[in-house]
């Protein structure tokens, strides 16, 4: 039987309200950072598709699910040293982090503030469904759209069911995190950041209309490591729709590590 959401994070432990955390010493942490308008439930059947000797813990940013009374962040720049500063007790153990679309920007901008603050590094980024950092942002600017624009959008991009983009309470609750996640990913400006000296892996899907496979490459220039790209059926939100492919993939990227 599936769980509800609230069923589901009462079995968890957190170190913080920022994430969902069930081990103390697990040979490899993967942090998952949600898309825009997602949250850490998308991430909640990974644990069971995954080693066990590696823990999943998802980012849980405030304005949704239990944090839902919390006001969502708009902006990178105030996210940032908040969430270093939640995830820091659980940077005692080799760890990686995996982004998907605002999640990816998340990520990496998480770990360039690590590396100024002389904090642990994660042993790789996966970055999945955006953009390399530097490149700007050609697509229309959505978060001050009219709500029937913004809904009209959600519709186009595909990671919201139609039910939910139907139940008009239910999207004038969502509105504003959405809202807010997509002024935060549309307000960024990029500044010239040296190279990580750490693997960077970026995933896409063959069909993703928003993300093309040349802004994928751009990551390269973001690392003095290794660089990979592996692509997957589906469009933007191919994390849910192969997600098996995805975990598949995962698992043999980290095994080395465990």
């Amino acid at each position: 039987m599936n769980m509800s959401y609230q069923e589901w994070i009462s079995t968890k432990m957190s170190v913080s309200p920022w994430i969902i955390h069930t081990k103390e010493r697990p040979r490899l942490r993967l942090f998952c950072f949600p898309f825009a308008g997602g949250g850490a439930s998308a991430f909640r059947s990974w644990s069971g598709q995954l080693p066990a000797s590696l823990e999943v813990c998802p980012i849980h940013l405030p304005g949704r699910e239990g944090r839902w009374k919390e006001e969502p962040i708009a902006y990178l720049e105030t996210l940032t040293p908040q969430l270093v500063s939640a995830i820091l007790p659980a940077l005692n153990v080799p760890f990686v982090f995996f982004g998907h679309s605002m999640g990816a920007l998340i990520s990496w901008n998480v770990t360039c503030f690590l590396r100024k603050s002389g904090y642990p590094l994660p042993k790789q980024l996966f970055v999945a469904a955006h953009r390399a950092p530097y490149l700007p942002n050609m697509r229309e600017i959505k978060y001050a759209l009219p709500d029937d624009e913004l809904l009209a959008i959600l519709e186009r991009f595909g990671g919201t069911p139609r039910l939910v983009l139907e139940h008009t309470e239910l999207m004038q609750l969502l509105l504003p995190i959405i809202r807010a996640d997509f002024c935060l990913c549309e307000t960024y400006h990029y500044t010239p950041e040296p190279p990580l000296d750490i693997p960077i892996t970026a995933l896409g899907g063959e069909h993703d209309d928003l993300v093309s496979r040349e802004e994928l490459l751009g990551w390269q220039a973001h690392t003095s490591s290794s660089y990979a790209l592996q692509m997957f059926s589906g469009a933007h939100f191919f994390i849910q729709t192969q997600q098996q492919e995805v975990l598949s993939f995962l698992a043999q990227a980290v095994r080395s590590m465990l």
